[in-house]
């Protein structure tokens, strides 16, 4: 089997002490990569941030308390592993650039409550790394990943109770959605907790700068998904058909996802109590609570995949 991540030892270096982030003097990312002879890698995604404000931003809409194990994604440098660190009970950063390793356990020497994880995380199980749920995610993640990193950490069984992510500011606005303009992303997300966008960074806070504005979203998980967690597998079935052609009407992205007639489709939406000629973009959650529902109640209509 072939080992997926690799877990940095404690370099038995005294802990530094607790205090608030505000203390610790900005990372100097640009000296640090010279030192080492680093460039950013374009095929992963990679702009280190490197305003410090932002960075302070991003560790106070975690709003760590002195207990609490952090998840870091993409720690990079440990620009924000440091702030992380100094408030939590212990924080376990995971990097997926093997050249980054040498810098980043330099630079998190001073810290013995940080454990440092080389290894891709979309191919790590969270509760490989941290073994009950309540746990918080921080991070700043390549803006090709946004999607599959929510989907993975929301589909583990050990989940988080809060995620401060850094990403593209038109996906997070999208994440925040309404009914009206729903996605199949912010559906996924506001299933499972409530997103709102904590602060907006410049492209220019960023090395190399991308050539978009960020923003940092933060979910807050709900004690329970809004759509039971037994009902959840036919909550996405009915969800990816109904969007998959946002044009069409549901009655019609129904009849052609789950195979079945357009009356029959038509039959179901109408005793959840939707127009059959609504759009899936049109629905909130209560809609589709119903909705899952009667599906489930249709012997029917379970036979698409």
């Amino acid at each position: 089997v072939r080992q997926r991540h690799h877990i940095f030892p404690d370099t038995g270096a005294p802990q530094c002490s607790r205090s608030a982030p505000l203390t610790l003097p900005p990372l100097d990312v640009r000296s640090i990569l010279r030192r080492y002879d680093l460039e950013p890698h374009k095929g992963l995604g990679q702009n280190f941030l490197v305003d410090h404000n932002a960075l302070l931003k991003i560790a106070a809409a975690a709003e760590i308390q002195p207990a609490d194990t952090v998840l870091e994604i993409g720690a990079g440098l440990g620009s924000l592993t440091r702030l992380l660190a100094s408030q939590a009970h212990q924080v376990v950063a995971v990097e997926i650039d093997r050249r980054l390793m040498p810098a980043l356990t330099a630079v998190m020497k001073p810290f013995a409550n940080v454990s440092v994880v080389q290894g891709d995380m979309l191919e790590i199980n969270p509760a490989d790394l941290i073994h009950e749920s309540g746990y918080l995610v921080a991070a700043n993640i390549p803006y090709y990943i946004t999607s599959a990193i929510i989907r993975h950490l929301l589909a583990s069984p050990v989940k988080p109770r809060r995620i401060v992510l850094t990403m593209q500011e038109e996906v997070a606005e999208r994440i925040c959605a309404e009914a009206g303009e729903m996605s199949l992303l912010s559906l996924s997300v506001q299933v499972f907790g409530k997103p709102r966008i904590t602060h907006l960074i410049p492209a220019s806070a960023f090395y190399p700068a991308p050539k978009v504005d960020s923003a940092t979203l933060r979910v807050d998980l709900y004690a329970e998904p809004v759509i039971p967690e037994v009902q959840l597998e036919s909550f996405f079935r009915l969800a990816k058909h109904g969007f998959a052609q946002k044009r069409k009407t549901l009655r019609n992205s129904l009849s052609a996802g789950l195979h079945i007639s357009g009356d029959e489709a038509a039959a179901l939406l109408t005793a959840a109590g939707i127009d059959p000629m609504r759009r899936a973009q049109t629905l909130d959650l209560a809609e589709w609570r119903t909705l899952v529902g009667e599906y489930l109640a249709k012997p029917v209509v379970k036979t698409g995949n």
